[in-house]
């Protein structure tokens, strides 16, 4: 007797997956930012005398939340709670430390670029202290700087112009007049004379706390034992007595 075959039921078809767009694994985390900070730093010293800069170093990193599998037509993440939404952003939590171990360095900016001057290792809490003993009078920019490795970004952080001073004796002078390297000489006039510096020269002086970066733009002193004649706006902007001991890059 001939029975016709039954027909097999079609199959039922399975909801597609459909990934949320936050789908970070519970363990991946945003690459952890480091930042330098410097929290006391000698940047005018005499030569021959140590300059000291205390810092520490930082990392910051961010947890994300962790991954979400929704199928189609579910409101609910399967790897979330049921109080969880798909659609919920991604939040980190922040976390701030000192990295320790790790090697930073005192660098200053050349005509080739940044050099290093000298180095040392963060301790337990990221915690540093740089010393660098100048050879000879300076004055050039300088940063602290950690080159990173394979779990921490590098940093860099500019701490202005180390100047490195000797003693040089100067007096002031005043009035009118025309000037040797051009020019006119007045009260607001700011600059030095100098008997052996070119004409346009730079030169950064420091006395009694205050700081003035001024070019040479006269011929002077013509005194024994002296080395820079002030005009009389170098003068007021250093505070500068008569005659006396000034600090000088050149």
């Amino acid at each position: 007797m001939y029975v016709p075959a039954t027909l097999a039921q079609p199959a039922t078809a399975l909801s597609p997956l459909v990934i949320a767009a936050n789908n970070a694994t519970p363990s991946q985390q945003i690459p952890p930012h480091t930042s330098l900070s410097a929290l006391r730093a000698e940047l005018n010293v005499l030569e021959g005398h140590t300059t000291s800069i205390a810092g520490k170093l930082t990392a910051r990193t961010a947890g994300l939340r962790p991954s979400s599998v929704t199928p189609a037509g579910s409101a609910t993440p399967v790897s979330a709670p049921a109080s969880t939404s798909a659609s919920t952003p991604v939040t980190a939590t922040l976390h701030r430390a000192g990295v320790a171990g790790q090697e930073v360095q005192l660098q200053a900016l050349g005509a080739h670029g940044w050099r290093t001057l000298a180095h040392t290792r963060t301790g337990a809490n990221g915690r540093f202290r740089l010393r660098y003993l100048p050879r000879e009078t300076t004055s050039e920019q300088v940063r602290l700087r950690f080159a990173g490795d394979a779990e921490d970004l590098p940093a860099h952080r500019r701490l202005g112009d180390l100047n490195v001073y000797r003693l040089a004796e100067a007096s002031w002078y005043g009035g009118g007049g025309e000037l040797a390297c051009g020019g006119a000489l007045t009260s607001a006039t700011m600059g030095v004379a100098n008997k052996t510096l070119p004409c346009g020269a730079r030169v950064t002086l420091r006395y009694d706390g205050r700081t003035v970066n001024v070019a040479v733009i006269d011929r002077g002193p013509y005194v024994a034992g002296r080395e820079f004649d002030l005009t009389e706006a170098t003068k007021r902007a250093l505070g500068f007595g008569g005659v006396g001991e000034v600090w000088s890059t050149r």
